[in-house]
Order: C-alpha cells, then sequence, then structure tokens
C-alpha cells in the first residue's frame, strides 16, 4: 500500500514566488497564500503601528516592523502584519534583511474570510507558539477588539481580550 502526501515546501521555494503582490508564507512546508491586504486592514495596521512607533519614541526599548520575513526554520516562514522586537532580540536575529528566530511580539490584523481567521487563530499562533514567540495580539477589526495571548512554556494562552 502507498500513500501519498503533498510534498513539503521550504523557505528557498519562497524565493521562487512570483512577484505578485500575493504574500506567501510557509508553516510546517505548507503553503498559505493571501491577497494584499484591503484598505481597513492597511488602515487598523497602520494605526497600530503608530501607536507603538509612538511609544517607542518616549521609551527607546526597541524596534517595531511592519510586515517583515520572519523564519523560523525552512518549513516555516511567516510574514506577520507587525512585530515588536527589544533590542537585545533583534541584535541576535537579524541577518541578511530578514528576522531568523522569534520576535518578542507579533500582530496579525484580521483580514474577511473564514480561511484568513483560521490562519491566524490556528495554524500561527501554533507556529508562533512552537517558535517561542512571547505574545501574540490578533486584532480583529470587525469586533474592534485586540486579543493578547501570552506564551505560557508550551502554547500561547490567552490573556486578555480589550475592546473599545
Amino acid at each position: 500500500m502507498s500513500s501519498s502526501a503533498e510534498p513539503f515546501l521550504t523557505v528557498n521555494d519562497l524565493d521562487l514566488m512570483p512577484d505578485d503582490g500575493n504574500r506567501y508564507e510557509l508553516i510546517e512546508g505548507e503553503l498559505y497564500v493571501s491577497k494584499t491586504p484591503g484598505l481597513t486592514h492597511q488602515g487598523v495596521s497602520g494605526e497600530v503601528l503608530y501607536s507603538i512607533r509612538s511609544f517607542l519614541s518616549r521609551n527607546p526599548l526597541g524596534r517595531v516592523f511592519a510586515t517583515p520575513g520572519v523564519i523560523f526554520n525552512n518549513v516555516n516562514a511567516v510574514i506577520p502584519d507587525i512585530v515588536y522586537m527589544s533590542f537585545e532580540t533583534l541584535d541576535a536575529m537579524v541577518r541578511a534583511d530578514r528576522i531568523h528566530g522569534a520576535p518578542d511580539l507579533a500582530i496579525e490584523v484580521l483580514s474577511p474570510g473564514s480561511d484568513n481567521a483560521r490562519r491566524d487563530r490556528a495554524a500561527k499562533r501554533y507556529a508562533y507558539a512552537k517558535f517561542g514567540v512571547k505574545e501574540y495580539w490578533i486584532v480583529d477589526p470587525v469586533a474592534r477588539t485586540i486579543e493578547i495571548y501570552v506564551h505560557d512554556g508550551n502554547s500561547l494562552a490567552l490573556s486578555a481580550t480589550l475592546g473599545e
């Protein structure tokens, strides 16, 4: 009896993807493709980024980046909407214009559609937990909430849900 499995893709395969405006990410070797975010997503992401940058300008603890490439290993590479890294983390993990390892904070702004929500709430949360992201925020523009997950040693556990 033979079983066939889909081949795993690697970070090297991501370099072969077309430059077509889509985001290509790998989680456990599985390819996730998402379209360029819409205006609502970009507006919310921009506001969150601005708020964190404003805080960091008064409290220089690290840096915040929009849509950086984060490479965990050869079969796990994602593009969070926003990441924060302390200066210590930043110095240890930035190589060749990419983050190699877990940022201190990863933030995803939900895009419309159940596939997008499932990717951010399940697949990405699993990957972020597995590779040691300390804190993960899911920003839901429709519900107008921020879910804050904190690494508890094994997983990212819901710590708080903030609303207006």
